[in-house]
């Protein structure tokens, strides 16, 4: 946790693979109680997958596994990175070197441990040319390329802009007549988005299934200069876009979908294992997101004494 409080590289890494605060702690080369409690959560489950792995399947990584676990994991810090636009300062290969040496091995042996439990689970997909080609090819729709408009529209005006939705405005005069967004001079056009954008996941989910040239009837509430705005967005183009060019788009989805199966595995692993946790870093329970290490509770402010001191008698009363 000292190597994490004190590389910014590493800490904004981790802090994107699983979200909390590595802020400093009250003592030097401390990290805060939340922060402590996601890294002990992070090191139970590599501990309580490994031993699982190991003792049950007897599986013992080779070199070979080892560095490809490493080169998974670089990835996986990666796409953590990109998926909520961290701004990290060095790459995720800098990241893994900022950790001290047994920590570095042991994230990669777990790992590595953690592929071989996806690699036996039926459900899983595997990740190879064949497998990402199929897949593509049953979902090829769910990789077009697409062009978007929008329409920033205050809430004031959200009335109006259904009634003429309702009356047959068609996207670009919507835009033009209640969007408060520099591209409504344009009609509300904004763009077009391959699946190699890093915005293109959260372009494909605001859209959803909605028609060509279609705003939604419900839209998305966001802040924007500190207003509260509704937010349209449709697709006036869907163009396919080749298996080439959408492939890190599909190979995504598909470690999306087995890290879903496998957090259901990792579940059944934890729910089954026997953890006991330092208490100076938080407590093992049950929470709503499953069996987890949880921050310990900071002391109310009404039990603490005040300045004074206690005599030896007042202390015995006590």
């Amino acid at each position: 946790m000292s190597a994490i409080e004190s590389h910014p590289t590493l800490s904004c890494y981790l802090n994107a693979l699983d979200p909390t605060s590595y802020a400093a702690g009250v003592g030097n080369d401390s990290i805060a109680a939340e922060g402590a409690a996601t890294w002990s959560n992070l090191r139970v489950e590599g501990l309580a997958i490994n031993q699982y792995v190991t003792t049950t399947m007897k599986f013992v990584p080779t070199a070979a596994q080892l560095a490809a676990a490493k080169v998974s994991l670089e990835s996986e810090l990666t796409e953590a990175v990109a998926e909520r636009s961290a701004k990290c300062t060095g790459t995720s290969k800098e990241a893994l070197a900022e950790m001290p040496a047994e920590m570095r091995a042991t994230e990669i042996e777990d790992q590595a441990t953690s592929l071989h439990l996806v690699a036996k689970v039926k459900t899983a997909i595997p990740l190879t040319a064949a497998s990402i080609k199929s897949y593509y090819a049953e979902h090829t729709s769910s990789y077009d390329t697409l062009c978007v408009s929008i329409a920033l529209v205050l809430p004031s005006d959200v009335a109006a802009f259904a009634k003429g939705q309702a009356a047959g405005l068609s996207v670009t005069q919507l835009a033009q007549n209640f969007s408060k967004d520099p591209s409504a001079k344009t009609g509300g056009a904004y763009g077009c988005y391959a699946p190699t954008s890093s915005s293109y996941a959260g372009i494909r989910s605001d859209v959803g299934t909605t028609a060509i040239d279609t705003f939604p009837a419900t839209p998305q509430l966001i802040e924007y200069n500190s207003a509260e705005y509704a937010l349209y967005v449709a697709v006036t183009k869907r163009t396919v876009t080749p298996l080439a060019d959408a492939e890190t788009a599909v190979l995504n989805d598909l470690r999306t979908l087995n890290a879903d199966t496998a957090s259901n595995v990792k579940n059944g692993i934890l729910y089954r294992a026997a953890v006991h946790v330092d208490p100076t870093f938080g407590q093992w329970g049950l929470s709503t997101a499953g069996f987890e290490v949880i921050a310990p509770a900071a002391l109310a402010a009404t039990n603490v004494l005040g300045a004074k001191q206690l005599t030896p008698s007042a202390a015995s009363a006590k």
